[in-house]
């Protein structure tokens, strides 16, 4: 026999360990091979394989995920070593009627699905990361990186941070990247996958609606767009307006630096960047 990849070999112990009697590759990303699979021939369900080099930041996001228990998010029935064995999701994305107009009524979905995903549980996951260490590279980038025309959104938005992190509030466990795309429908109703495992300021969950969906950049950075994403967050979260645009303008700047660090294009996040500042400023 030939030797197996690492990812053949996961594979075939986890059929053995949960008693999977069929596989079909779905998708490989730079982090997981996602696999769907068959029990007793008849019920669907999701293998993911972390890849080792996203081992460490993606297993604390997997237990958060099994944390959550299904409420607001996919169901994980085990983990073993890196593999995660989970429910199947097959419908879309909230990213889909949100790129075809109806964005108020996905941002209601958000709401409602944080408002599951952020109520008390214990006990919390231990290993989470803290928010202010996610935020280290927002901090450490050299402004030089920046565009020179941008250089004074990237200066507002540290400076906003930076208060945010002086004026601590309840810290809980956080996913950590909730956006559109990473909230599936299913007969459950929306579902959130692929948390990061953040500890931090609840309001920060609602930073990264701000700057997706992906190919939306237009309704992101239109001006009513924040306007009203940032009221219906508010009104139904009861999270503090202000500090909603804040940890959206905060956290556009760091994935902004993450793009830089990557050598990736910024133009979509410096489109939005701006408005979420003044929406800020006059909040």
């Amino acid at each position: 026999m030939m030797n197996q990849s690492p990812v053949e070999t996961a594979l075939s112990r986890a059929m053995i360990r949960w008693s999977l009697t069929k596989s079909t590759p779905v998708a490989e990303t730079p982090r997981s091979w996602i696999f769907k699979v068959e029990q007793n021939g008849r019920n669907l369900a999701a293998l993911k394989i972390l890849k080792p080099v996203v081992a460490e930041e993606e297993g604390r996001g997997s237990r958060l995920l099994q944390w959550y228990g299904g409420d607001g998010a996919a169901t994980v029935f085990d983990i073993h070593e890196s593999t995660i064995f989970m429910e199947w999701l097959d419908g879309g994305t909230l990213g889909d009627p949100v790129r075809a107009g109806r964005d108020d009524e996905g941002t209601i979905a958000i709401a409602t699905v944080v408002a599951k995903l952020h109520q008390p549980r214990d006990p919390a996951p231990a290993d989470l990361q803290p928010l202010r260490e996610r935020f280290q590279p927002l901090f450490d980038t050299d402004v030089r990186a920046w565009p020179h025309t941008a250089r004074d959104l990237y200066a507002r938005a540290s400076g906003i941070a930076l208060r945010l992190f002086d004026r601590p509030t309840a810290q809980i466990p956080l996913h950590g990247d909730l956006h559109h795309d990473n909230i599936h429908s299913s007969d459950r109703g929306w579902l959130a996958i692929d948390p990061k495992g953040v500890l931090g300021d609840p309001s920060y969950d609602l930073a990264n609606v701000f700057i997706n969906p992906l190919r939306a950049n237009n309704m992101a950075a239109d001006p009513h767009r924040i306007a009203s994403r940032a009221d219906i967050l508010s009104q139904r979260l009861d999270y503090p307006r202000k500090r909603l645009l804040g940890w959206a303008a905060a956290h556009a700047a760091l994935s902004a630096c993450w793009d830089l660090a990557d050598g990736q294009p910024i133009t979509g996040i410096l489109a939005v960047l701006p408005n979420l500042l003044s929406a800020y400023d006059q909040a």
